[in-house]
């Protein structure tokens, strides 16, 4: 299966959001990054996909809003975010 599109909602200097993208990274994922901290019209964009929350990251992963770093690590130490990664979940 191919790996569905990726998504993460950032800021330049969130060390999350910074943290999130190595994971992604040393999994290999390719992801789309939409850097919200300068424009608040991206951030209005996030917050409407991710049900009202303003925080960064936002990480999407196909049609699944997963959350933010803390989440998806989450993912990651139950096993599931390969899954997810490969369009298998």
């Amino acid at each position: 299966m191919a790996q569905p599109k990726i998504q993460i909602y950032t800021t330049r200097t969130c060390p999350f959001c910074i943290r999130a993208k190595a994971l992604l990274d040393q999994k290999g994922a390719k992801f789309d990054e939409t850097d919200v901290g300068a424009d608040a019209s991206k951030r209005d964009t996030m917050t409407k996909r991710a049900g009202g929350k303003r925080s960064v990251p936002q990480i999407f992963i196909g049609d699944t809003h997963v959350g933010g770093c803390d989440e998806l690590f989450a993912l990651d130490r139950a096993g599931k975010l390969d899954p997810m990664l490969k369009g298998a979940a």
